[in-house]
């Protein structure tokens, strides 16, 4: 279980995101994003160890509030063979120094996403400790994906990330969120499985937006 600290942390996880955005092939806004943090959730390290969180980010500056989708991972000591997912460091004011990892290449995110879609493990809460987040919502069809031993070697173009998984499928991560007002959206045609999620959006409208897609290669 991951306890939340609220607590003073420098810089802020937006603050972060906004120096190491602009340089994702993904990316759509300008130089200086304005980022403000919009919704996401939490998944729990089976070991306690590695902070897991998902976090929807609204580039404010851009035309029409570009959401996009963070995965990161947060550790107590540089994750080793990963210098190039850093996504930089922070003082928390409980835990000391953390270093931040664009999650997709961390694997103990990735394994807790496949357990997620599988329905294996619950989303949680972003800022609650022990919290279902019940808008958190996934599928999955077909032969379990059995991750262990296996390390995706992710890839980044314009359309966000893919990790390539076992028994042939990818995992889709949309870094660029499309959102909808309404209704939740249904799984997307063709996908073996796929997660959802919401959060607040303007004049008191609620977003809800696909986060992740699993497809056969």
């Amino acid at each position: 279980m991951a306890v939340i600290h609220h607590t003073t942390i420098k810089p802020t996880k937006t603050e972060l995101l906004a120096g190491w955005l602009p340089g994702r092939p993904w990316y759509r806004g300008g130089p200086a994003p304005v980022l403000e943090k919009s919704g996401g959730f939490r998944l729990d390290d089976p070991e306690g160890e590695v902070g897991i969180e998902f976090i929807v980010a609204t580039d404010t500056a851009s035309p029409g509030r570009t959401a996009y989708l963070a995965p990161l991972t947060y550790r107590g000591a540089p994750l080793e063979g990963a210098g190039h997912a850093l996504v930089g460091t922070m003082e928390h004011g409980v835990l000391g120094t953390r270093w931040v990892y664009d999650g997709c290449h961390d694997p103990v995110l990735t394994a807790e996403v496949l357990a997620l879609i599988e329905g294996r493990a619950p989303a949680m809460a972003q800022s609650i400790t022990d919290t279902p987040d019940r808008e958190v919502t996934r599928s999955f069809t077909g032969a379990p994906l059995k991750p262990d031993g296996f390390t995706p070697e992710p890839s980044d173009d314009a359309d966000g990330t893919h990790l390539p998984l076992p028994g042939g499928t990818v995992l889709h991560v949309h870094r660029v969120l499309e959102p909808v007002t309404g209704e939740r959206p249904p799984a997307p045609q063709g996908t073996l499985g796929h997660v959802t999620t919401g959060w607040p959006g303007p004049d008191d409208s609620r977003l809800w937006a696909v986060l992740m897609t699993l497809r056969q290669a």
